[in-house]
This record gives structure tokens, C-alpha cells and sequence, in this order.
């Protein structure tokens, strides 16, 4: 297993040796434990949980708190991968100073590694200002979908010679701003292949094609739960709505067929003949905890009662 822990340097790393980068959304700790373990390089902690967890039509009624709650769940999970948490819609649009402090709160209550934000040259200073604050920034240019009204919906950005230009020079100053990686959201292949090699930061690409350092996906949609969803970017590895209603579809049959629970998944008394009620009052009585502590009246009882789920040690004194 892979324990050494992703920073920017790792990713930069990768892209000199040509090493593809992994990222995938996470918005919860069992989530982020499980991608952890696998593997994968980068957890974002995307404000598409507005869409893919709230079931809103776009990222843009996610506040602020929202992402830093789901971001400080997701830092319970992980021990390996680099944690970067979206900046929301309108935490860092109006001002510098209100958008230091968004990023701020991001690091500082979520926990987050890195922060992302949207948008090209217009967000230069900024990108400055946070960089020598310490906080790292990775940009995200092309589709961007906080602008989903300007842009008139979810459209392939960069068609055209002039709006290609514009994102190689967006992509341009955000590196030199200090972005230390850069989202290439829906954009043309041979767009996304000509960023990369123009810049000496890392690229992930989502919808712009093989030629960049690396790939992102929302985990929802790699792993088919939304069916409604199948945009052209997205390969489908598991078809988890089908597998999940077929498990609680079998669940309900069992609870209705009085199938489950099984006696082998229920508790019995379990008392031994031998001992009397009085016996067993000075036997938890008695229990103490490892480090010499005697036993609460509630644990007492706990004890007594068999608690289902132990979180002391306790020994007999």
C-alpha cells in the first residue's frame, strides 16, 4: 500500500517523469478511506456535491460552510492523498480580502491542502495573494461550471482560435500567479494536449482528453450511480444504481419474509446457571478500566447488559 503523502512537489514530480496523475471527487470519510487505500493521488472536495449529494441543478447554491464541512469529513479518511477543497460560488468573487478569508476557513476549519478556484487571468492576484499566504491554489479554466448561466449551460469551452488563445494565456498567468496545477475542464483534445505542454505545472483534465498529466472524475458518476447522467467524458466502471437497488430491494424481501435478522444475527441472554442475580451485581461492581480508574454506574450497567459496541477495556481487579 501507498503511504508516502501526495504534496505539490509529488504532483510536480509526476509530470517530469511522465507519471499520470489520479484525482476523484469525495465529499465523506468513508469515501475518502476507501479512495485513499486505492491509490488515488487527489480528493477534491468538489462543490458538485451540490449536484451529486443535494440534488441541486448546478454547483452554485453550495455555501461556504457546506464545503467546509464535507472537507473536514473527508480529512478523517485520509492518510495518503492530497486534499483539495472548491472554493465556492461567490466566496471569493467580490474581493480579495473576502476571498483570503474563504480560503483561509477552507484550510483552517475544513483542514483542506490545497484550495481551487475557477476562472482564468482575472483571479491572477488573487492566486498571488494566497500563494504568499501559503495556501497552495489550483486553477481550474475552460468549462467552468460556477459560470453555467454566462456560458449558457454545460458547453465544450476554447472551440474556435481566439477562445483557444484566450485559455493557453489564462493558463499562462495563472502559473505564473503561482497555481501549482491547473483543471482542464471541457475543453477540445488538441487543446488540452497544447496547455500541457505549455505549461511546466501539472494538468488534470476532465473532458479534454488523454493529453494531459492527468484525469479527474466525479465518483458518483464513475461509479454509475446517477443513470440519468452520461455525458460523453465520463467512462462508467461500475453501475452501482442497479447493484444498490438490487441489495435493498433484496433487504426489504427479507425483512417482510421475516428472513432477517436470523437467530445468527440476534442476541441471546446468554446466562450462566450458576450465578445469581446478587453474584452478577458484585461482579460489575468490580470491573475497573486497564488503567486502575474504577467504572462509571453507566458502564456498569453496559457491562451488565452486554453493550453491543465497546469502546473501553476493562479488567477484572
Amino acid at each position: 500500500m501507498r503511504t508516502e503523502k501526495v504534496t505539490i512537489h509529488t504532483l510536480q514530480k509526476k509530470k517530469a517523469a511522465s507519471d499520470k496523475i489520479t484525482m476523484l471527487t469525495c465529499y465523506d470519510a468513508t469515501f475518502a478511506r476507501l479512495l485513499d487505500d486505492a491509490g488515488v493521488d487527489i480528493l477534491l472536495v468538489g462543490d458538485s456535491l451540490g449536484m451529486v449529494v443535494q440534488g441541486h441543478a448546478t454547483t452554485l447554491p453550495v455555501t461556504l460552510d457546506e464545503m467546509i464541512y464535507h472537507t473536514r469529513a473527508v480529512m478523517r479518511g485520509v492518510r495518503r492523498a492530497q486534499v483539495v477543497g472548491d472554493m465556492p460560488f461567490m466566496s471569493y468573487q467580490t474581493s480579495i480580502e473576502e476571498a483570503m478569508r474563504a480560503a483561509g476557513r477552507l484550510v483552517k476549519e475544513g483542514g483542506a491542502e490545497a484550495v481551487k478556484l475557477e476562472g482564468g487571468a482575472q483571479h491572477a492576484e488573487l492566486v498571488r495573494r494566497l500563494v504568499a499566504s501559503g495556501i497552495p491554489v489550483m486553477g481550474h479554466i475552460g468549462l467552468t461550471p460556477q459560470s453555467f448561466h454566462q456560458l449558457g449551460g454545460f458547453k465544450v469551452q476554447g472551440r474556435g482560435e481566439g477562445a483557444a488563445r484566450k485559455l493557453v494565456e489564462d493558463a499562462r498567468t495563472l502559473e505564473e500567479a503561482g497555481a501549482y496545477a491547473l483543471v482542464l475542464e471541457g475543453i477540445p483534445l488538441e487543446l488540452g494536449k497544447e496547455i500541457t505542454e505549455e505549461v511546466a505545472i501539472p494538468t488534470i483534465g476532465i473532458g479534454a482528453g488523454a493529453g494531459t498529466d492527468g484525469q479527474v472524475l466525479v465518483i458518483y458518476d464513475l461509479l454509475g450511480m446517477n443513470e440519468d447522467f452520461k455525458p460523453k467524458f465520463v467512462r462508467r466502471y461500475e453501475n452501482f444504481a442497479v447493484r444498490i437497488r438490487t441489495a435493498v430491494d433484496e433487504y426489504c424481501d427479507d425483512v417482510r419474509a421475516g428472513r432477517f435478522p436470523s437467530e445468527d444475527e440476534a442476541f441471546t441472554a446468554n446466562v450462566p446457571k450458576a450465578a445469581t442475580p446478587a453474584r452478577k451485581v458484585a461482579s460489575v461492581s468490580a470491573l475497573t478500566f486497564a488503567g486502575g480508574c474504577a467504572a462509571s454506574p453507566d458502564e456498569e450497567a453496559a457491562a451488565a447488559d452486554g453493550a453491543l459496541y465497546s469502546t473501553v477495556t476493562v479488567r477484572a481487579d
